[in-house]
């Protein structure tokens, strides 16, 4: 930024009449607007959302609802696919009975990241008495 000689003269004699208390005063006030201005940009971001927030749980529930139904597409498409082969009872009880193994394989894996979690937030106090 280029200054005009004269006005940097002027502003030089005026800093030399203001006191050190003066300027820190004017930086209390500055950094005390600052603060506020902050504050209220951060309020009102939260507030933002904090309102877009059901909106967006609505969104996913409809989503996790509109993925169930294409899952219970699939599994029943594959009964019907399979009917041919192991007739309807033996199609629908093999697609039944993969899909009961996956849901342990998920379980069991749940469980083991549960358990390493509790290990890690787990305070030394109950380790030690259970030793």
């Amino acid at each position: 930024m280029i200054h005009d000689p004269a006005t940097v003269v002027a502003q030089g004699v005026e800093a030399r009449d203001r006191s050190l208390q003066d300027d820190l005063r004017d930086l209390a006030d500055e950094a005390r607007t600052a603060a506020e201005a902050e504050f209220a940009f951060q309020k009102s971001r939260a507030t933002y959302a904090g309102k877009s927030l059901p909106k967006i749980a609505g969104l996913l529930v409809g989503a996790a609802v509109l993925a169930f139904f294409a899952m219970m597409a699939l599994v029943v498409g594959l009964i019907i696919a399979l009917a041919p082969l192991l007739t309807a009872w033996g199609s629908m009880a093999l697609v039944t009975i993969v899909l009961l193994g996956l849901a342990l394989v998920v379980a069991l894996v749940a469980r083991s990241k549960f358990k390493e979690t509790m290990v890690i937030i787990g305070d030394d106090r109950s380790s030690e008495s259970q030793s």
